[in-house]
């Protein structure tokens, strides 16, 4: 009986001592591609001794493993891009909430999950972007101009099943309603240039060869272009200026690229310390230098890439209604005739 008592406690000491060896680790599904998300998550391994298991993938396929996965999946956290995915991913009950004071007093409200089961990290603007040579901007101030006639055959745009064209027009219709929306939506169908294909880098490079004089980008992209190895990009990006709209209103709209906790993380806590490592001023400057973007954290400086584009004021509806807002967004766009 002696015998069979110690063993089993050297049992359960060899079940804790693995659980804690087990513990030491993070694994993360990041639809951001490895050498821009890598170098700060070997950072925060050596800054807390925790391993990152890091799996990369499209930001859709990503949540749809997970939900085959179901609570067998392996994985910590999920990082993404756009409210909407994130929303996706909350409400297929993916994600699970936490609180924290750190995030609470670094991320602002309007850019994290009403209820806390995700937080934005980087700030991702989506102006207007023109050509100086061959666009009329004078009497551009506001993204609701697009739908004027005097800009008919003139712009470039990706469809509607583009998620962040979905976020776009889901925040414009709980700053305006359905009504004023569904108008403009028309006009810009009738506005364009071509039928909607393509990247964002596609309607740049539109701009730039004359197909269309307005498009409508993510800056990141023009940033990609402006910094690439290929100078056939850089030569194209040079040719396109950014336009911020509606600043004397509801300013210009934004999303984020986030993070979420998993419902089922076995590493859940190490999950949250890495989300809060990602919002320190360093891990900002540098996340948001390698992705160019804007750091979600105010009191870390832009990169002077970004802060080429200029000053501008972003729009500062909740993303987590726009993110509930996607489907009706869709449907909107559907109707107007927008492919």
């Amino acid at each position: 009986m002696k015998l069979f008592v110690t063993m089993n406690i050297l049992i359960a000491l060899l079940i804790s001592s693995v659980s804690v060896v087990v513990a030491q680790e993070v694994n993360v599904y990041s639809a951001r591609k490895e050498a821009l998300i890598k170098p700060l998550l070997d950072e925060f391994t050596q800054a807390t001794g925790i391993k990152v298991n890091l799996v990369t993938g499209s930001a859709d396929a990503l949540i749809t493993r997970m939900q085959t996965e179901g609570q067998f999946s392996p994985v910590d956290l999920l990082i993404t891009t756009d409210a909407g995915r994130l929303v996706r991913a909350k409400n297929a009950q993916l994600t699970q909430a936490f609180t924290s004071t750190q995030i609470d007093q670094i991320v602002p409200s309007h850019l994290r999950d009403n209820d806390n089961h995700w937080f934005g990290l980087t700030l991702r603007a989506r102006p207007i972007m023109y050509s100086p040579e061959n666009a009329n901007i004078s009497e551009l101030t506001s993204i609701l101009d697009l739908a004027k006639p005097r800009y008919a055959g003139q712009i470039c745009i990706r469809s509607s099943g583009n998620i962040y064209n979905q976020s776009m027009v889901a925040a414009l219709t709980l700053e305006l309603g359905e009504a004023v929306v569904q108008d403009w939506a028309e006009g810009v169908v009738s506005n364009m240039a071509r039928s909607p294909k393509g990247g964002d880098r596609d309607q740049i490079k539109g701009v730039a060869a004359g197909q269309c004089s307005i498009a409508v980008a993510n800056t990141y992209y023009l940033a990609g272009m402006l910094s690439s190895d290929n100078p056939t990009e850089r030569q194209q990006a040079s040719k396109v200026k950014v336009l911020w709209t509606d600043q004397n209103s509801f300013g210009t709209h934004v999303n984020i690229s986030g993070a979420a906790v998993a419902k089922h993380a076995p590493n859940a806590s190490h999950a949250q310390q890495l989300i809060i490592f990602m919002l320190r001023p360093e891990s900002q400057q540098w996340y948001a230098e390698s992705n160019h973007e804007y750091p979600v954290n105010p009191d870390v400086a832009q990169s002077d890439l970004m802060q080429s584009f200029g000053a501008f004021k972003a729009q500062s509806v909740a993303l987590d209604a726009v993110g509930e807002g996607n489907a009706a967004a869709l449907r909107l766009m559907d109707r107007a005739g927008w492919k």
